[in-house]
């Protein structure tokens, strides 16, 4: 099974809302925390294709992006679908 992996920062509001809408769907998911992780920042830029803003997100291999692209995923309904596919 694939895991959702949040990069996040302190003070992040788009952090927390993403982070709010992956618990109010159920959806598990690691924190990583590039302030406390100073380490996993340069992992997250690499693995996002440069991109140094958090939240950036994943599942598995397949990256999401920040939290407007989460909400997008999940209004179009392939958040679900996304989610579904990997419970097959």
């Amino acid at each position: 099974m694939k895991k959702m992996i949040v990069y996040t920062g302190y003070l992040c509001g788009y952090c927390n809302r993403a982070k709010n809408l992956l618990v109010e769907k159920n959806i598990d998911f690691t924190e990583i925390n590039i302030h406390d992780q100073p380490e996993k920042m340069e992992e997250m830029i690499e693995l996002s294709g440069g991109k140094r803003s958090v939240p950036q997100i994943f599942f598995g291999d397949l990256y999401i992006g920040g939290s407007d692209d989460l909400y997008n995923m999940n209004i179009d309904g392939k958040l679900d679908s996304l989610i579904a596919s990997d419970t097959k």
